[in-house]
């Protein structure tokens, strides 16, 4: 895995490259790949947030667990899937309280979230790599003390970043987060099996537009179509 970061995160994550636990993580990719696993996102995927969303662009992170683990289906975002491929359980969901929430959003036929991602949504997945049809398969290598340093960094050196944090895992990292200069918002996770005990009209979108404003920060623009 070669690390080709944006330079504006290059600027304040350079650090993280030259310590142990990054080491060791290139490793057990490396070794994953010699054993001949086949790793999703491709390569050139793995820091795709990055690259649409640079360090001083960040209005809003979105935060995931795992990479998705099918063909073509992961590309550096969380939740989101590549253009062609079926739509997700959760990103449906999340398509289907955009509907209610965001005044003329329509349900769009593909999955790809990359036009979040350019007005400045970090699509940020906690783990940033999968073995195929293994799902959690990365986890605890190293990729989790990587992403709270991104976290804690956005924290630390930005102000007026709206944090959405959707399910247990996600609200574990509540804790990386300064409240006094940020706004979090929780809810379940949208899932189908925890999107109608909470998740279902949060109105995370909205509430996300009304914090910008009221920041002097412009709104996102939800629509996908």
């Amino acid at each position: 895995m070669s690390v080709k970061l944006e330079s504006s995160w290059l600027a304040v994550l350079k650090d993280e490259f030259e310590k142990d636990y990054f080491k060791m993580l290139k490793q057990f990719l490396l070794a994953e790949k010699e054993k001949g696993a086949l790793i999703y996102p491709k390569n050139s995927d793995i820091f795709n947030a990055f690259e649409l969303t640079t360090f001083d662009n960040i209005k809003v992170v979105i935060l995931g667990q795992d990479p998705y683990h099918g063909a073509n289906q992961a590309h550096g975002l969380s939740f989101s899937v590549q253009d062609g491929i079926k739509t997700p359980p959760s990103l449906q969901n999340i398509y289907k309280e955009l509907q209610t929430d965001i005044d003329g959003f329509k349900i769009p036929l593909n999955g790809n979230l990359t036009n979040w991602a350019k007005q400045g949504v970090l699509l940020l997945n906690t783990t940033l790599t999968v073995n195929a049809g293994k799902a959690g398969s990365h986890q605890k290598q190293g990729w989790e003390q990587f992403t709270d340093m991104v976290i804690k960094t956005i924290s630390e050196k930005r102000d007026h970043i709206v944090f959405i944090l959707w399910g247990a895992f996600a609200q574990q990292k509540e804790v990386l987060i300064d409240p006094s200069k940020h706004f979090i918002i929780k809810s379940t996770h949208p899932s189908p099996f925890s999107a109608y005990n909470g998740f279902f009209g949060s109105k995370p979108f909205s509430k996300t537009n009304e914090y910008l404003n009221k920041n002097g920060l412009a709104g996102i623009d939800w629509k996908l179509n």
